[in-house]
């Protein structure tokens, strides 16, 4: 198969589209958590962003996919949508559920770029996607108080965050092939909306006043995980996306760039001498 071609479409598409779960987040199985998997959930700063993000991508996503002529493109885009949608619904149910106090997030308002909003937060899902499977994988396997029925849920979230990116990564690339572009010109292209992508990270996750809350970043894991060190967390994010992506078909494109900085950074930290009592933690240390 040829990548851009129609036979390409069909495939990123039928596998984005058969792959859909149908559930609704209120009837999920919650667990009853204990005082202490209670505060730790009820501490994780990160859940007023998570909801106004999933709030504002479903409108976007929703809107980008009523501009898309295409029909099976269309009705993959627009199921995209409704699974954004479901995920705002879902950390809206968590929130209520476990009376964790936020600041109630702004009503989502459309952007004037519908497309170009698309295309920032494909991209941005492809960053955060890489480092939120590691440290998921992570949180599973050292924070054992948290019931396992509750890491089930949001491990079939992850799984669609896996489909997304897995789908965005393909269609654009489909959709500037088509579009007559050049290797050269798809990277300058992506190396764009990576860095807005990031920007909007740095920008949501900044700041000290009282309706802003810190990011839930590698040093705010350290909390919750002993031991946590950048290799550690490295290696775990790459484990973690190997896994996941590897169950989609080997002749779809998957992302590159985070897993291929990771191995980077992996490689240099190797050569970095490091005190065994180094940590993620002690990095943060003024």
């Amino acid at each position: 198969m040829k990548i851009g071609t129609k036979e390409h479409k069909e495939l990123f598409c039928r596998s984005f589209i058969e792959s859909h779960l149908d559930y609704e987040p209120e009837r999920l199985p919650w667990p009853t958590l204990d005082n202490e998997a209670l505060l730790t959930l009820q501490s994780i700063p990160f859940w007023r962003e998570a909801l106004n993000t999933e709030l504002e991508a479903g409108v976007m996503v929703n809107a980008f996919a009523n501009t898309i002529s295409d029909p099976l493109l269309q009705e993959a885009i627009a199921l995209q949508g409704v699974e954004e949608v479901r995920h705002g619904r879902l950390i809206k149910f968590l929130i209520n559920q476990y009376d964790i106090q936020i600041y109630p997030p702004p009503e989502p308002v459309l952007p004037s770029n519908i497309k170009t909003a698309f295309l920032d937060f494909g991209f941005g899902e492809c960053l955060d996607s890489f480092l939120a499977f590691g440290l998921f994988g992570l949180a599973r396997r050292h924070i054992s108080y948290i019931p396992e029925p509750l890491f089930d849920i949001f491990d079939a979230v992850l799984d669609e965050e896996a489909r997304h990116i897995m789908f965005f990564i393909n269609w654009i690339t489909y959709l500037q092939i088509q579009e007559g572009k050049n290797n050269w010109l798809r990277g300058i292209n992506a190396v764009l909306h990576y860095s807005r992508a990031l920007q909007d990270k740095v920008k949501a996750f900044s700041g000290s006043n009282e309706e802003q809350q810190e990011g839930f970043t590698a040093i705010g894991a350290s909390n919750f995980i002993d031991n946590l060190t950048p290799e550690l967390l490295l290696s775990t994010c790459l484990q973690e996306n190997t896994r996941r992506l590897g169950v989609f078909d080997k002749e779809l494109l998957q992302p590159q760039l985070m897993p291929n900085l990771a191995k980077i950074a992996l490689k240099t930290l190797t050569l970095i001498p490091r005190r065994q009592s180094d940590s993620i933690a002690q990095l943060s240390q003024p």
